[in-house]
């Protein structure tokens, strides 16, 4: 019998539980290659193992050349695997998210399937925006008003803090330069900010496209999900920087320059993670690597890789 090379591929039981893992490690400029169970990073101070079953998501950002036997063993130790920009700020592609389990995006589904749960889930959102009042029993329509007051005052206290002139949010997506220095950088901060999003949720599973307050676009979620966060991050991030760059012609990268390095300590990702498990009511997300099942509308999961066969006379029961 010949002998096999290499490590084995881990059993179910011998993968980490998302929880324990490290959650996301950002690489650029290196080549990775597979050594047994570890993942080898290379660069120009030398050569780092890391043992891939311990990490969640890898964000590969620019620079990076990985192998075909890095990526086999990501795939056998469940490891998301994200295609970005500078940490993070844009996401490019992604291959099979973390967790082999559906269970976010089965979730995710029934939740915006139904009006009553989509309803329910774009109110927990609006919550998370408006900690001090009752949204419970707002309608959309006036949820989107109170949100667009809201966004509006942010801006006017930022223009005030700021000094930067404000007067209404223009974005001509075919014509970045035609905008004024704010909002070329409000945009860029948005994009960043949308990257990161949808890192996190390809990353975890879920659907980029099926958005609770946005719909009918492949990244409805995204723009559901960023929303959350721009407040705190994008809008005085970006007056910040036209309130220092001005007529920059580079305002756009000096902004997501200035976004990555928001986002560089980790924290938002953490954050973004338990707010998305949160949102979907999915208290946890173990790799259920190989886990597979058959659906039944009777008589609920059934054991996949049984032959099942119909009964006829005489077979007994």
């Amino acid at each position: 019998m010949v002998k096999k090379m290499g490590a084995k591929k881990p059993e179910i039981s011998e993968l980490s539980r998302v929880r324990d893992r490290v959650t996301f490690l950002y690489l650029e400029h290196a080549k990775l290659n597979r050594q047994d169970s570890a993942i080898t990073i290379t660069d120009s101070r030398g050569t780092a193992f890391v043992p891939a079953a311990v990490v969640s998501v890898l964000m590969l950002g620019p620079g990076v050349d990985v192998t075909h036997r890095a990526m086999e063993l990501m795939g056998d130790t469940g490891m998301g695997v994200v295609w970005v920009g500078e940490r993070g700020v844009r996401q490019y592609a992604h291959g099979r998210a973390l967790n082999h389990s559906s269970r976010l995006l089965e979730a995710q589904a029934r939740l915006v399937s139904n009006a009553r749960t989509r309803v329910a889930v774009a109110r927990k959102m609006y919550q998370m925006r408006f900690p001090n009042d009752d949204v419970s029993s707002l309608s959309m329509q006036e949820l989107r008003g109170k949100e667009g007051s809201r966004v509006r005052q942010v801006y006017r206290e930022q223009s005030k803090k700021t000094g930067v002139k404000w007067v209404r949010r223009e974005y001509n997506p075919d014509n970045f330069e035609a905008g004024t220095p704010i909002n070329k950088a409000l945009t860029a901060a948005h994009q960043a900010l949308y990257g990161l999003s949808y890192s996190v949720i390809a990353a975890m599973g879920a659907s980029a496209g099926l958005g609770f307050v946005h719909t009918g676009h492949d990244l409805s979620f995204v723009y559901d999900f960023a929303d959350l966060y721009k407040a705190e991050f994008s809008i005085p991030i970006a007056f910040e920087i036209a309130q220092k760059y001005g007529d920059d012609k580079d305002i756009g990268s000096k902004t997501r320059l200035a976004m990555r390095d928001a986002f560089a300590d980790g924290k938002l990702l953490a954050r973004m993670v338990t707010d998305l498990k949160d949102l979907l009511g999915v208290s946890e997300t173990n790799v259920d690597v190989g886990v597979l099942n058959l659906w039944d509308d009777k008589m609920g999961l059934q054991k996949f890789g049984v032959q099942y066969h119909e009964f006829e006379e005489g077979d007994g029961a």
